[in-house]
């Protein structure tokens, strides 16, 4: 498998698993939630933007999104396979994805669903506020982006499904365990790919 989406709500682990699996797999992670901050960080106009949704935990607008992706997935790195975090997350982008992907010539190898209760979520995402003290990681904030996830970006498993490309994985564990569950679902999908 070199071309995966990491899919899940907020909280699930993504960003932890991304890394691990994206050097399993020998591909790069592509993380939106790190593309946007970099542009918050950097002070770019697209940035100041993108500052006020990211506080609030809306979604940027599909088309400022769709570029940075495709920016990225044409670097040298990507052209070959990708982790996906992040994105997508409407119906919108899972078109874009396609569009890039079919004009690559290529498709997804595979949609790796984390998964995890609200309360688990909430509860990982306050300590990761007090830990990092992400201004993204409010209470308020927590919940809206939960809700959001299930209202916009959950509905979209079912398109996946429908393309026989879920490997649904519980998120909840220590990390190594996730890791390792997240490896016996590519394995029981596709057991050659392993190295």
């Amino acid at each position: 498998m070199k071309r995966v989406v990491l899919f899940g709500p907020p909280g699930v682990g993504k960003g932890t698993q991304g890394g691990r699996l994206a050097s399993v797999l020998g591909v790069p992670v592509i993380s939106t939630g790190d593309l946007f901050r970099a542009h918050v960080a950097n002070g770019t106009e697209l940035g100041r933007r993108m500052s006020a949704l990211i506080a609030a935990g809306d979604y940027v607008p599909d088309s400022v999104t769709n570029t940075m992706l495709a920016e990225r997935l044409a670097e040298n790195d990507a052209r070959s396979g990708f982790l996906l975090d992040g994105y997508p997350r409407t119906a919108d982008q899972v078109a874009e994805l396609d569009r890039l992907l079919a004009v690559a010539g290529t498709a997804l190898d595979a949609v790796m669903l984390l998964a995890a209760s609200d309360d688990v979520l909430e509860e990982r995402l306050l300590r990761r506020a007090a830990e990092q003290g992400r201004a993204d990681d409010t209470p308020e904030v927590i919940r809206h982006r939960i809700a959001l996830y299930h209202a916009e970006t959950e509905p979209l498993v079912a398109l996946y499904d429908a393309a026989d490309l879920v490997l649904r994985v519980d998120g909840v564990g220590t990390t190594d365990e996730v890791h390792e569950r997240l490896i016996g679902a590519i394995g029981q999908a596709e057991p050659s790919t392993l190295p």
